[in-house]
């Protein structure tokens, strides 16, 4: 399909790969419980955004050009860490009864969850590494192959974020009934901030 081979495998695995807590999890969790759906499918609509800028710059060969130079790489890796422990540690130390941690505006929500995945830069390497296995040699057909991957993908981000979202916005709904396990959960949310920040700084 489209240069595509084992295209049910692609769409497995793709779901797989979004089921994986990360950054992007949380953020759409966060911003959601802050800012209620709105909030949450315009932080989707960031990390939509992000991954695919990812994946045409992987498509582009930038991975080979990360690889050839490890202090860019590294650059955008610790600038992606400093700021995801900074959000951590917004959250983590805010007091209570202060102002929310993200602004209410929707388009924040999207620029800091957009943010917060373009300052990953081995997703680039990782779609280097993926694309390939699910390309067919003999019947690929260039751009548009790579185009029809980052469509599936953009496509299947969407549905699981809507999922996400709606979940988080009927569980958010009911704690904030009980504000010490709000707090709590802002705190823990804070701490995995802080702790993905630690992993992609010193993960090689």
């Amino acid at each position: 399909m489209f240069g595509v081979t084992d295209y049910g495998s692609f769409v497995i695995a793709i779901i797989v790969f979004l089921a994986i807590p990360g950054p992007g999890n949380l953020t759409l969790i966060t911003s959601t419980g802050k800012g209620g759906i709105r909030a949450g499918m315009a932080a989707a609509l960031g990390v939509i955004l992000g991954d695919q800028v990812l994946m045409w710059l992987a498509v582009a060969g930038v991975a080979a050009l990360l690889n050839t130079s490890p202090n860019a790489f590294f650059a955008v890796q610790w600038l992606g860490a400093a700021y995801l422990a900074w959000l951590g540690g917004k959250m983590l130390f805010a007091k209570p009864g202060a102002a929310p941690i993200i602004n209410i505006q929707p388009h924040h929500y999207a620029r800091q969850a957009m943010l917060i995945t373009l300052l990953n830069p081995k997703a680039i390497v990782f779609y280097m590494a993926f694309f390939p296995l699910f390309v067919d040699p003999m019947q690929h057909r260039g751009l548009m192959t790579f185009g029809f991957m980052a469509l599936t993908i953009a496509t299947l981000t969407f549905v699981y974020c809507l999922i996400a979202v709606l979940l988080t916005h009927t569980l958010a709904e009911r704690l904030r009934a009980n504000p010490l396990i709000s707090r709590g959960l802002e705190k823990l949310a804070g701490l995995f901030l802080i702790g993905f920040g630690i992993k992609l700084a010193v993960s090689r």
